[in-house]
Protein backbone atom coordinates (compact mmCIF):
# COMPACT_ATOMS: atom_id res chain seq x y z
CA UNK A 1 0.00 0.00 0.00
CA UNK A 2 1.49 3.59 -1.02
CA UNK A 3 1.70 6.00 2.04
CA UNK A 4 2.39 9.41 2.09
CA UNK A 5 5.34 8.50 4.04
CA UNK A 6 7.11 6.42 6.05
CA UNK A 7 6.83 7.45 9.39
CA UNK A 8 4.49 10.50 10.76
CA UNK A 9 5.93 12.27 13.61
CA UNK A 10 4.08 14.63 15.24
CA UNK A 11 5.51 17.54 16.35
CA UNK A 12 7.91 19.49 15.56
CA UNK A 13 10.39 21.16 18.25
CA UNK A 14 13.42 19.54 18.60
CA UNK A 15 13.39 15.65 19.36
CA UNK A 16 10.86 14.95 15.76
CA UNK A 17 12.84 16.99 13.68
CA UNK A 18 16.08 15.30 14.85
CA UNK A 19 14.39 11.46 14.04
CA UNK A 20 13.33 12.37 11.30
CA UNK A 21 16.90 13.72 9.86
CA UNK A 22 18.46 10.27 11.45
CA UNK A 23 15.96 8.52 9.66
CA UNK A 24 16.85 9.47 6.66
CA UNK A 25 19.97 8.12 6.97
CA UNK A 26 18.68 4.85 6.36
CA UNK A 27 16.37 5.95 3.66
CA UNK A 28 13.34 6.05 5.24
CA UNK A 29 11.16 9.27 4.54
CA UNK A 30 9.18 11.58 7.21
CA UNK A 31 6.42 13.66 7.68
CA UNK A 32 7.07 16.20 10.40
CA UNK A 33 4.10 17.21 11.47
CA UNK A 34 4.10 20.93 13.50
CA UNK A 35 1.26 23.06 15.47
CA UNK A 36 3.21 25.86 15.23
CA UNK A 37 4.07 28.39 12.06
CA UNK A 38 7.61 28.06 10.64
CA UNK A 39 8.43 31.52 11.11
CA UNK A 40 7.15 31.05 14.92
CA UNK A 41 10.00 27.95 15.42
CA UNK A 42 12.67 30.40 13.18
CA UNK A 43 12.21 33.54 15.44
CA UNK A 44 15.11 34.32 18.03
CA UNK A 45 12.75 35.17 20.60
CA UNK A 46 10.65 31.70 20.56
CA UNK A 47 12.29 30.20 23.53
CA UNK A 48 14.64 31.50 26.13
CA UNK A 49 15.64 27.85 26.91
CA UNK A 50 19.25 26.81 26.72
CA UNK A 51 20.09 22.97 26.77
CA UNK A 52 23.50 21.53 28.33
CA UNK A 53 23.96 18.95 25.68
CA UNK A 54 25.73 15.55 26.66
CA UNK A 55 28.59 15.21 24.73
CA UNK A 56 26.63 12.06 23.23
CA UNK A 57 24.06 13.89 22.57
CA UNK A 58 26.65 16.07 20.55
CA UNK A 59 28.03 13.34 18.45
CA UNK A 60 24.25 12.76 17.53
CA UNK A 61 24.28 16.08 15.98
CA UNK A 62 27.16 15.39 14.32
CA UNK A 63 26.34 12.26 12.73
CA UNK A 64 23.14 13.58 11.64
CA UNK A 65 24.86 16.93 10.22
CA UNK A 66 23.80 19.23 12.22
CA UNK A 67 26.79 19.99 14.33
CA UNK A 68 28.72 22.38 11.96
CA UNK A 69 25.78 24.58 11.61
CA UNK A 70 25.33 24.77 15.80
CA UNK A 71 29.20 24.17 16.68
CA UNK A 72 30.26 28.15 16.68
CA UNK A 73 27.38 29.17 19.21
CA UNK A 74 28.15 26.10 21.27
CA UNK A 75 30.22 26.21 24.77
CA UNK A 76 32.32 23.62 25.86
CA UNK A 77 31.41 22.87 29.21
CA UNK A 78 35.09 22.48 30.89
CA UNK A 79 33.63 21.93 34.63
CA UNK A 80 30.86 21.18 36.84
CA UNK A 81 30.59 22.46 40.23
CA UNK A 82 27.88 21.65 42.49
CA UNK A 83 27.50 22.40 46.25
CA UNK A 84 25.02 23.46 49.07
CA UNK A 85 23.51 27.11 49.51
CA UNK A 86 21.21 29.23 50.94
CA UNK A 87 20.58 32.94 49.49
CA UNK A 88 23.28 35.80 50.35
CA UNK A 89 25.48 32.98 51.79
CA UNK A 90 27.65 31.87 49.88
CA UNK A 91 28.13 27.95 48.94
CA UNK A 92 28.79 24.91 51.56
CA UNK A 93 32.65 23.87 51.93
CA UNK A 94 31.23 20.39 50.64
CA UNK A 95 30.50 20.45 47.22
CA UNK A 96 31.64 18.55 43.68
CA UNK A 97 33.88 19.47 40.97
CA UNK A 98 33.59 17.43 37.90
CA UNK A 99 36.67 18.35 35.28
CA UNK A 100 36.49 17.13 31.61
CA UNK A 101 40.71 16.78 31.85
CA UNK A 102 39.65 13.60 33.97
CA UNK A 103 38.36 11.75 31.08
CA UNK A 104 39.51 11.39 27.66
CA UNK A 105 36.82 12.12 25.33
CA UNK A 106 36.86 16.15 25.22
CA UNK A 107 34.62 18.78 27.15
CA UNK A 108 31.42 16.52 29.31
CA UNK A 109 29.45 18.25 26.92
CA UNK A 110 28.26 21.71 25.58
CA UNK A 111 25.68 24.66 26.34
CA UNK A 112 23.84 25.91 23.52
CA UNK A 113 20.96 28.10 23.20
CA UNK A 114 17.25 26.75 21.72
CA UNK A 115 17.02 29.26 18.96
CA UNK A 116 20.58 27.70 17.08
CA UNK A 117 18.87 24.34 17.46
CA UNK A 118 15.70 25.03 16.22
CA UNK A 119 16.99 26.99 13.25
CA UNK A 120 19.66 24.79 12.18
CA UNK A 121 17.02 21.45 12.72
CA UNK A 122 14.72 24.24 10.73
CA UNK A 123 17.10 24.17 7.66
CA UNK A 124 17.95 20.74 7.50
CA UNK A 125 14.76 19.35 7.18
CA UNK A 126 14.09 21.63 4.41
CA UNK A 127 17.37 20.46 2.73
CA UNK A 128 16.42 16.97 3.06
CA UNK A 129 14.44 15.16 0.40
CA UNK A 130 12.81 12.30 2.74
CA UNK A 131 11.79 14.78 4.75
CA UNK A 132 8.46 16.97 4.28
CA UNK A 133 7.91 19.72 7.19
CA UNK A 134 4.21 20.59 7.77
CA UNK A 135 4.27 23.63 9.79
CA UNK A 136 0.91 25.46 11.00
CA UNK A 137 -0.82 21.69 11.19
CA UNK A 138 -2.79 20.62 14.31
CA UNK A 139 -3.56 17.02 14.64
CA UNK A 140 -7.14 16.39 15.37
CA UNK A 141 -7.13 12.49 15.01
CA UNK A 142 -5.12 9.61 14.66
CA UNK A 143 -5.48 5.43 13.84
CA UNK A 144 -3.41 2.73 13.59
CA UNK A 145 -5.87 -0.15 13.40
CA UNK A 146 -4.93 -0.42 9.19
CA UNK A 147 -1.69 1.85 8.37
CA UNK A 148 -0.64 4.55 10.59
CA UNK A 149 -2.88 7.07 9.71
CA UNK A 150 -3.66 11.02 11.03
CA UNK A 151 -6.32 13.62 10.24
CA UNK A 152 -5.36 17.33 10.18
CA UNK A 153 -7.70 20.46 11.63
CA UNK A 154 -7.34 21.43 7.92
CA UNK A 155 -9.13 18.66 6.53
CA UNK A 156 -6.15 16.65 5.42
CA UNK A 157 -5.26 13.29 6.21
CA UNK A 158 -1.85 11.57 5.98
CA UNK A 159 -0.77 7.77 6.30
CA UNK A 160 2.18 5.99 7.14
CA UNK A 161 4.07 2.97 8.76
CA UNK A 162 4.64 4.40 11.74
CA UNK A 163 3.03 6.99 14.06
CA UNK A 164 5.44 9.11 16.75
CA UNK A 165 4.55 10.94 19.19
CA UNK A 166 7.12 14.09 19.98
CA UNK A 167 4.38 16.65 20.76
CA UNK A 168 5.64 17.23 24.54
CA UNK A 169 4.54 16.25 27.98
CA UNK A 170 0.44 16.79 27.17
CA UNK A 171 1.04 14.25 24.07
CA UNK A 172 -1.96 13.97 22.15
CA UNK A 173 -0.90 11.30 20.57
CA UNK A 174 -0.79 9.37 23.95
CA UNK A 175 -3.77 10.36 24.73
CA UNK A 176 -5.92 9.34 21.97
CA UNK A 177 -4.08 5.98 21.93
CA UNK A 178 -5.32 5.70 25.51
CA UNK A 179 -1.80 5.50 26.87
CA UNK A 180 -1.31 6.63 30.60
CA UNK A 181 0.41 8.93 32.54
CA UNK A 182 2.12 8.33 35.80
CA UNK A 183 3.90 11.68 37.75
CA UNK A 184 3.13 14.37 40.00
CA UNK A 185 4.00 18.48 40.08
CA UNK A 186 7.04 19.59 42.05
CA UNK A 187 5.49 22.50 43.65
CA UNK A 188 8.32 24.41 41.88
CA UNK A 189 8.63 26.48 38.76
CA UNK A 190 11.84 27.26 36.41
CA UNK A 191 12.55 31.01 35.99
CA UNK A 192 14.90 30.86 32.79
CA UNK A 193 16.73 33.82 31.31
CA UNK A 194 20.40 34.67 29.85
CA UNK A 195 22.17 37.04 31.71
CA UNK A 196 25.61 38.93 30.74
CA UNK A 197 28.05 39.50 33.45
CA UNK A 198 31.32 41.56 34.01
CA UNK A 199 34.30 38.53 34.66
CA UNK A 200 34.90 35.55 32.28
CA UNK A 201 32.93 32.31 33.50
CA UNK A 202 36.24 30.02 32.30
CA UNK A 203 33.10 27.22 30.76
CA UNK A 204 32.40 26.13 34.37
CA UNK A 205 28.87 25.28 35.06
CA UNK A 206 27.73 25.61 38.26
CA UNK A 207 24.69 24.33 40.44
CA UNK A 208 23.61 25.33 43.71
CA UNK A 209 21.02 23.50 45.97
CA UNK A 210 18.80 26.10 46.93
CA UNK A 211 16.14 25.31 49.98
CA UNK A 212 13.29 26.18 47.41
CA UNK A 213 15.17 24.67 44.86
CA UNK A 214 18.42 24.58 42.80
CA UNK A 215 20.05 27.18 40.82
CA UNK A 216 21.73 26.96 37.61
CA UNK A 217 24.17 28.73 36.43
CA UNK A 218 25.31 27.57 32.49
CA UNK A 219 28.07 28.87 30.93
CA UNK A 220 27.32 30.77 27.28
CA UNK A 221 29.63 32.08 24.57
CA UNK A 222 31.72 35.16 25.25
CA UNK A 223 30.54 36.64 29.22
CA UNK A 224 26.80 35.49 29.60
CA UNK A 225 25.14 32.99 31.00
CA UNK A 226 22.13 30.55 31.09
CA UNK A 227 20.17 30.40 34.86
CA UNK A 228 18.09 27.95 35.57
CA UNK A 229 16.14 29.13 39.02
CA UNK A 230 13.74 26.80 40.61
CA UNK A 231 11.36 28.33 43.06
CA UNK A 232 7.93 27.79 44.44
CA UNK A 233 4.92 28.30 42.36
CA UNK A 234 3.70 31.57 44.67
CA UNK A 235 7.60 32.72 45.08
CA UNK A 236 8.05 32.39 40.79
CA UNK A 237 5.28 33.94 40.25
CA UNK A 238 5.56 36.99 42.43
CA UNK A 239 9.50 37.34 41.18
CA UNK A 240 7.56 37.10 37.38
CA UNK A 241 5.68 39.69 37.78
CA UNK A 242 8.92 41.96 38.91
CA UNK A 243 10.54 44.44 36.46
CA UNK A 244 14.06 43.78 35.61
CA UNK A 245 15.74 45.74 37.84
CA UNK A 246 13.39 44.02 40.95
CA UNK A 247 14.19 40.78 39.33
CA UNK A 248 17.98 40.90 39.01
CA UNK A 249 17.65 41.97 42.97
CA UNK A 250 16.11 39.26 43.67
CA UNK A 251 17.90 36.71 41.70
CA UNK A 252 21.12 38.37 43.38
CA UNK A 253 21.61 36.85 46.83
CA UNK A 254 21.10 33.59 45.34
CA UNK A 255 23.49 34.36 42.27
CA UNK A 256 26.43 36.10 44.13
CA UNK A 257 28.94 38.16 43.07
CA UNK A 258 31.51 35.88 41.35
CA UNK A 259 30.91 36.72 37.80
CA UNK A 260 30.91 40.63 39.06
CA UNK A 261 28.20 42.70 37.59
CA UNK A 262 25.28 41.14 36.06
CA UNK A 263 22.58 42.15 33.68
CA UNK A 264 19.61 41.03 31.56
CA UNK A 265 20.48 39.84 28.08
CA UNK A 266 17.55 38.86 26.50
CA UNK A 267 13.57 38.08 27.95
CA UNK A 268 12.57 36.10 30.83
CA UNK A 269 10.75 32.70 30.78
CA UNK A 270 9.07 30.49 33.48
CA UNK A 271 8.36 26.82 32.98
CA UNK A 272 6.26 24.46 35.93
CA UNK A 273 8.21 21.80 37.10
CA UNK A 274 6.91 17.96 37.17
CA UNK A 275 7.17 14.67 36.41
CA UNK A 276 5.47 12.36 33.91
CA UNK A 277 6.39 9.50 32.20
CA UNK A 278 3.82 7.51 30.00
CA UNK A 279 2.71 4.19 30.91
CA UNK A 280 4.51 2.61 27.46
CA UNK A 281 6.13 4.16 25.21
CA UNK A 282 4.56 2.00 22.38
CA UNK A 283 1.36 0.56 20.76
CA UNK A 284 -0.12 -0.76 17.74
CA UNK A 285 2.51 0.67 15.03
CA UNK A 286 3.05 3.58 17.30
CA UNK A 287 5.67 5.07 19.30
CA UNK A 288 6.64 8.22 21.92
CA UNK A 289 9.36 9.94 22.06
CA UNK A 290 11.25 12.79 24.39
CA UNK A 291 8.67 14.32 26.52
CA UNK A 292 6.13 12.50 24.88
CA UNK A 293 7.56 9.40 26.69
CA UNK A 294 8.80 11.23 29.98
CA UNK A 295 9.15 14.81 31.30
CA UNK A 296 11.77 15.03 34.12
CA UNK A 297 12.99 17.63 36.59
CA UNK A 298 15.90 19.43 34.78
CA UNK A 299 18.03 19.36 37.66
CA UNK A 300 20.43 17.60 35.96
CA UNK A 301 19.97 19.09 32.55
CA UNK A 302 19.16 15.57 31.26
CA UNK A 303 15.86 16.57 29.28
CA UNK A 304 16.68 17.17 25.90
CA UNK A 305 19.29 14.22 26.22
CA UNK A 306 16.70 11.48 27.22
CA UNK A 307 14.76 12.46 24.32
CA UNK A 308 17.90 12.53 21.92
CA UNK A 309 18.86 8.94 23.28
CA UNK A 310 14.61 7.86 22.11
CA UNK A 311 15.92 9.56 18.88
CA UNK A 312 19.28 7.12 18.43
CA UNK A 313 17.74 4.25 19.57
CA UNK A 314 14.36 3.89 17.90
CA UNK A 315 16.14 5.25 15.07
CA UNK A 316 18.34 2.30 15.10
CA UNK A 317 16.13 -0.18 16.03
CA UNK A 318 13.74 0.73 12.79
CA UNK A 319 17.07 0.84 10.09
CA UNK A 320 18.18 -2.24 11.49
CA UNK A 321 14.77 -3.47 11.21
CA UNK A 322 14.72 -2.21 7.91
CA UNK A 323 18.32 -4.02 6.85
CA UNK A 324 16.60 -7.58 8.02
CA UNK A 325 13.53 -7.20 5.83
CA UNK A 326 11.12 -7.06 8.66
CA UNK A 327 7.94 -4.95 8.91
CA UNK A 328 9.14 -1.99 10.85
CA UNK A 329 5.61 -1.52 11.80
CA UNK A 330 5.25 -5.10 13.78
CA UNK A 331 5.01 -4.83 17.72
CA UNK A 332 8.18 -6.51 18.16
CA UNK A 333 10.42 -4.45 16.55
CA UNK A 334 8.78 -1.27 18.39
CA UNK A 335 8.96 -3.19 21.69
CA UNK A 336 12.42 -3.40 21.03
CA UNK A 337 12.86 0.77 21.41
CA UNK A 338 10.52 0.19 24.81
CA UNK A 339 12.68 -2.34 26.15
CA UNK A 340 16.24 -0.10 25.70
CA UNK A 341 14.96 2.46 26.62
CA UNK A 342 12.63 2.04 29.72
CA UNK A 343 15.58 1.39 32.13
CA UNK A 344 17.59 4.14 31.44
CA UNK A 345 14.26 6.42 31.63
CA UNK A 346 13.03 4.73 34.74
CA UNK A 347 16.75 5.36 36.92
CA UNK A 348 17.19 9.38 35.53
CA UNK A 349 13.64 9.98 36.79
CA UNK A 350 14.21 8.55 39.96
CA UNK A 351 17.30 9.83 40.67
CA UNK A 352 16.10 13.30 39.62
CA UNK A 353 13.18 13.22 41.59
CA UNK A 354 15.16 11.98 44.48
CA UNK A 355 17.88 14.48 44.53
CA UNK A 356 15.54 17.13 43.98
CA UNK A 357 13.81 16.06 47.17
CA UNK A 358 17.06 15.43 49.24
CA UNK A 359 18.50 18.94 48.48
CA UNK A 360 15.41 20.95 48.48
CA UNK A 361 14.81 21.11 51.67
CA UNK A 362 16.66 22.99 54.99
CA UNK A 363 16.50 19.92 57.12
CA UNK A 364 19.97 20.31 59.08
CA UNK A 365 20.01 16.47 59.39
CA UNK A 366 19.71 16.20 55.60
CA UNK A 367 21.76 18.75 54.92
CA UNK A 368 24.96 17.97 56.84
CA UNK A 369 24.31 14.20 54.85
CA UNK A 370 23.87 15.49 51.99
CA UNK A 371 27.22 17.58 52.21
CA UNK A 372 29.57 14.97 53.59
CA UNK A 373 28.15 12.62 50.59
CA UNK A 374 29.10 15.34 47.46
CA UNK A 375 32.59 15.70 49.69
CA UNK A 376 33.01 11.82 49.49
CA UNK A 377 32.59 11.61 45.89
CA UNK A 378 34.77 13.98 45.66
CA UNK A 379 37.38 12.57 47.66
CA UNK A 380 37.78 9.29 45.31
CA UNK A 381 39.02 10.25 41.75
CA UNK A 382 37.50 6.43 40.42
CA UNK A 383 34.16 7.60 41.13
CA UNK A 384 34.41 11.51 40.49
CA UNK A 385 35.00 10.00 37.22
CA UNK A 386 32.38 7.51 36.52
CA UNK A 387 29.83 10.20 37.30
CA UNK A 388 31.74 12.38 34.80
CA UNK A 389 31.31 9.38 32.17
CA UNK A 390 27.91 8.87 33.35
CA UNK A 391 26.68 12.50 32.66
CA UNK A 392 28.72 13.14 29.17
CA UNK A 393 26.21 10.13 28.20
CA UNK A 394 29.34 7.34 27.65
CA UNK A 395 27.53 5.04 29.72
CA UNK A 396 25.54 1.85 29.37
CA UNK A 397 24.41 0.69 25.69
CA UNK A 398 25.03 3.57 24.00
CA UNK A 399 23.22 3.97 20.04
CA UNK A 400 25.47 4.01 17.53
CA UNK A 401 24.40 7.69 16.70
CA UNK A 402 25.80 8.78 20.42
CA UNK A 403 28.53 7.33 20.07
CA UNK A 404 29.39 9.54 16.41
CA UNK A 405 28.92 6.36 14.55
CA UNK A 406 26.99 6.30 11.06
CA UNK A 407 23.58 4.18 11.49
Amino acid sequence: MAHDADILIVGGGLNGPALALALSQAGLTSIVIDALPAEARDADTFDGRSYALALASAKLLQAVGLWDAVKDNAQPMLEIKASDGRAGEGPSPFFLHFDHAEIEEGPMGYMLEDRFLRQALLAAMEADANITHRPGCKVVGQDTTGPAAVSLENGAALTGQILVGADGRKSGTAERAGIQRQGWDYGQTALVCSLAHELPHHGIAHQFFMPAGPLAILPLPGNRCSIVWSETHDRAAEISAMNDADYLEALRPAFGDFLGQIELAGARFSYPLNLTIAERFVDTRMALIGDAAHGVHPIAGQGLNLGLRDVGALAQVLADAKRRGEDISAINVLERYQQWRRFDTATLAASTDLVNKLFSNDNPAIRLGRDLGMGLVNAFPGLRRSFIREAAGLTGDVPRLLQGRAL
